[in-house]
């Protein structure tokens, strides 16, 4: 990573028309602190120079969200719903895996692998999702950024987006790949 200079950052702001106090707000830092970087009488630590950076790339609109990768229909099955029922689900709408939600919140994915790996019992397609789902959900807030969202589906094959522990969204590997 190619660090910013001192002046990188005031044209950066300047081209965003954005007051040192603007951006010192953005970054929670202080104004006096951004005119000192940006004149190069203090060097800043890592910590702080990344939240600036992080302000003025959120002012550019080049920070992507999960607000901006999620989609805000999510089909889904409950724990009582049958597997048969989370299979035929997932067969209609082309899906490979759903996710478990009881009163609008994520308690666990059930998926293909799931019911394949149930099928020791013969009847797996009358139990419900709760005995085959998988209970580790990977949930996110709207405002996490793509790197967030990226290494979460480095270990998963969905994440959920909650506000108030209520879903309102869900990301896969599709979505991050259809904005990248």
């Amino acid at each position: 990573m190619e660090l910013p200079t001192p002046q990188d950052l005031r044209q950066r702001r300047t081209e965003l028309d954005l007051t040192q106090s603007t951006l010192a707000e953005m970054a929670s830092v202080s104004q006096p602190l951004i005119a000192r970087i940006e004149g190069g009488d203090v060097d800043p630590r890592l910590s702080t120079l990344r939240r600036i950076v992080n302000a003025l790339e959120e002012a550019e609109g080049s920070v992507v969200r999960a607000d901006d990768l999620m989609n805000e229909d999510v089909t889904s099955v409950a724990p009582d719903d049958s597997v048969h029922f989370a299979r035929d689900v997932m067969l209609d709408e082309g899906f490979s895996q759903l996710p478990v939600i009881r009163d609008g919140r994520p308690v666990g994915i059930i998926s293909n692998s799931d019911i394949r790996h149930a099928q020791e019992n013969d009847d797996v397609g009358t139990l419900p999702v709760a005995d085959v789902m998988r209970e580790s959900v990977t949930t996110v807030e709207r405002s996490a950024t793509l790197e967030e969202i990226d290494a979460a589906l480095d270990h998963h094959s969905a994440v959920l987006v909650v506000e108030s522990g209520e879903t309102i969204g869900i990301v896969t590997e599709a979505d991050v790949a259809a904005r990248v």
